[in-house]
């Protein structure tokens, strides 16, 4: 029955047909109100009514469609406040100029306590019109918010007035300009000033064109003075210091837009205007003195500049050429040429890895420089290398060891790398190592096989096979002359020399001139031996002995007691004279011996001259002359007992013209053959010019003439019938 009754329960509704009506005046009531509201709020005095009254206020005449009304009346009333504080502005009692700080200061804390009364008000205004604000104006897009209309308001009455904007900007400019001379300003003004401009969409037009005209001209008339002032390292770190300045302004108080323009008018005006000033006055003292840090801050300001890193790349080059140049052509300092070459390659490297931040193009333009400059001087550099690789390769140097040996060989490699003369190295180093494994002096076997490698894998196996070919022949005549020592047992009468033979391959080893000289009967009977010995195991070779490679170790008795020599077989020959007699002439020598003139004169030099005088020379002097005798020094003392007397050597670039010529005459025989090959029919100057392009070393127009002219002897290339300076190929 319950349920039944609650089922047919009915609740009347009854409908309203019209919204009630507003009390009479409240609309002009209530916009009363939020007037005295909003006037309590621009004079900075207490509400009379509560925020949440007036918010309800608000939203209550908006729900009455009088929001267009509503918001009219609020914009006129904010108009008319901001255009009330013009006034104070433009009757301001002081006339600010560029230079009146004190009075550009006050004008500028004024203007920004009128901003910052106007921000806040506009904050609370819209709190109380916040309804206004998230209905009508959010659905008329052609209104701005009540906050655009704060910032409309002042930008148009107050900043866009000309004489308060440009006191605001001369006063902004003019603390900046101080605070660049060294000054402290009040930073967190010129932030809320700068900040104003850019809310109120004026900072480009009123303030960053007027700002960078004065940054261009003040970086320009200091960049122009500094340079003649200061040296070089001091100007770099005062750009460095300035550009970091002008970081921190944009960070602390500029717009962020302003960033780019800004540095980019610093760099300009203290850099890219003086690169090759700065450059020609001071970057050959910073390489010099070797200024890393200096370099470093160089190499990032340059980097900065369009155009700087290419500036510094040519000096770069320029000064690796000059500076190896020095080093390079000057005679007098051949002795300690590579040495030098190494530490400035160390150097430079130094610099590119430390400070150019391993730059490639850093890298390549000081290998074309190092190739430049080492070639200016051509084949000594070549030569010289070679002899300093012979130096650490010698046995005796105790200066490295195994491991920094390696690091030695491995940048002489690079050095290397850089000559055109390739095949003068391997005249030189061919002749150093053939001496240092034929007299034992080699300092590590692993040290020159790992040379070896180095420059196989360099120049090719070609460049390296007469080389290998050397190091077969030493480990070959070891072998042999175990045999040959067996031997020897089974003979009868086995003598009292003990002889050692290197067998060498002509082809693998440097040319030597053979030289006849007179061996005595003991020696000439063991050189027999060892012919019947080897030519019994090997027939159809042929022997020839090379006395200028012969050594020996001497004994000897002096009045202090016995000795040892170790001499050349040339002075061996010469001592042995003398246990016939105590004294013999120079031509008494020639004689019995056989020597050669010029190399007789050497070896009695060696004897009579040098440090350990074993002869005695009459007349005394220096050069051996036709005449003079030689007496054995009884007397002769010395505190090692077993000496080394080094033969004197002529100039070994003297004795390897030959090699070279013969070297260039084939290269260049080559080189005609192939170009002739490729264009049939060619002028003689057409011809001459391609040889210059091709040929790596240098060479004479008559040379090349020469080489022309074998080829047509030889059937390569024939002359033109009519015309003598036109050759043709002969297939």
């Amino acid at each position: 029955a319950d349920s039944r009754r609650a089922a047919g329960f009915q609740l009347p509704v009854s409908s309203f047909t019209e919204r009630p009506k507003l009390p009479d005046n409240y609309t002009q009531d209530t916009w009363q109100k939020l007037h005295e509201a909003v006037g309590a709020i621009q004079s900075s005095i207490s509400i009379k009514y509560n925020l949440e009254e007036l918010y309800q206020a608000v939203e209550n005449l908006c729900s009455y469609k009088v929001s267009a009304t509503l918001y009219k009346q609020l914009r006129q009333v904010c108009e008319d406040h901001v255009k009330a504080q013009i006034l104070q502005f433009r009757e301001y009692p002081f006339l600010v100029r560029r230079n009146d700080s004190l009075d550009s200061l006050l004008f500028l804390k004024k203007i920004n306590k009128c901003w910052q009364d106007h921000c806040r008000q506009m904050i609370m205004i819209r709190s109380i019109f916040l309804f206004l604000d998230r209905t009508y104006v959010l659905q008329n897009s052609m209104l701005p918010s009540i906050w655009d209309m704060g910032l409309e308001l002042f930008r148009n009455h107050v900043i866009s007035d000309r004489q308060v904007q440009n006191k605001t900007i001369d006063g902004i400019l003019l603390l900046i300009e101080r605070e660049r001379s060294g000054e402290a300003v009040d930073r967190s003004l010129l932030r809320s000033l700068l900040s104003m401009l850019s809310d109120l969409q004026v900072y480009k037009e009123s303030f960053e064109q007027r700002f960078l005209e004065e940054t261009n001209c003040l970086y320009a008339a200091e960049g122009q003075r500094l340079m003649q002032e200061r040296e070089v390292p001091e100007y770099l770190h005062h750009v460095n210091k300035r550009l970091e300045e002008e970081g921190d302004r944009v960070i602390t108080y500029l717009d962020h837009s302003t960033q780019k323009p800004l540095i980019a008018c610093v760099e300009k005006q203290l850099l890219g205007e003086h690169l090759s000033a700065i450059l020609q006055k001071g970057l050959d003292n910073l390489l010099d003195e070797n200024r890393i840090s200096d370099l470093t801050q160089t190499y990032q300001l340059f980097s900065r500049v369009k155009g700087g890193q290419q500036s510094l790349l040519q000096h770069w080059s320029e000064y690796i050429k000059n500076f190896g140049t020095t080093i390079v052509v000057n005679p007098e300092k051949d002795k300690d040429m590579v040495q030098e070459l190494l530490d400035f390659k160390d150097k430079v490297d130094h610099i590119i890895e430390v400070c150019f931040q391993k730059n490639e193009k850093f890298i390549n333009l000081m290998k074309e420089s190092f190739e430049t400059f080492i070639n200016k001087r051509p084949n000594k550099p070549a030569e010289l290398i070679a002899k300093y690789v012979d130096s650490k390769l010698r046995a005796g140097n105790k200066e490295a060891t195994d491991e920094e040996l390696e690091r030695i060989l491995d940048k002489i490699m690079i050095i290397f790398r850089f000559i055109h003369g390739k095949d003068v190295f391997e005249a030189f180093y061919k002749k150093d190592l053939a001496k240092r494994l034929l007299v034992g002096k080699s300092a590590s076997v692993d040290a020159e096989k790992s040379m070896l490698s180095k420059l196989k894998h360099e120049c090719g196996a070609a460049f390296t096979s007469k080389l290998e070919g050397m190091f077969k022949d030493m480990e070959l005549s070891k072998d042999v002359m175990v045999q040959f020592k067996q031997y020897m047992q089974n003979q009868s009468d086995p003598g009292n020399i003990d002889l050692t033979v290197n067998i060498l391959t002509m082809g693998y080893w440097p040319t030597y001139t053979p030289m006849e000289v007179h061996l005595n009967s003991e020696m000439i009977k063991l050189q027999e031996v060892f012919k019947t010995f080897y030519l019994g195991k090997h027939s159809g070779r042929k022997l020839q002995w090379q006395t200028t490679l012969g050594h020996a170790v001497l004994k000897a008795e002096f009045k202090e007691g016995k000795k040892e020599f170790q001499v050349s077989l040339f002075q061996t020959l010469v001592l042995l004279m003398f246990n016939e007699g105590d004294e013999f002439s120079f031509e008494e020598i020639k004689m019995v011996t056989g020597v050669e003139d010029s190399e007789l004169r050497r070896t009695l030099q060696s004897l009579a001259c040098g440090k350990a005088r074993v002869l005695i020379k009459n007349p005394k002097g220096k050069d051996v002359e036709d005449g003079d005798k030689f007496i054995f020094n009884g007397d002769f003392k010395h505190k090692l007992f077993r000496i080394k007397i080094n033969q004197i050597q002529m100039k070994e670039t003297v004795s390897l013209e030959g090699f070279f010529h013969e070297k260039c005459d084939h290269q260049i025989d080559a080189a005609i053959v192939r170009i002739m090959k490729m264009r049939k029919t060619l002028g003689h100057n057409l011809l001459v010019s391609e040889l210059y392009n091709q040929l790596k070393f240098p060479v004479k127009p008559g040379d090349l003439k020469k080489r022309i002219e074998s080829l047509i002897d030889r059937d390569y290339m024939e002359r033109d019938k009519d015309n003598p300076n036109q050759y043709h190929y002969v297939a």
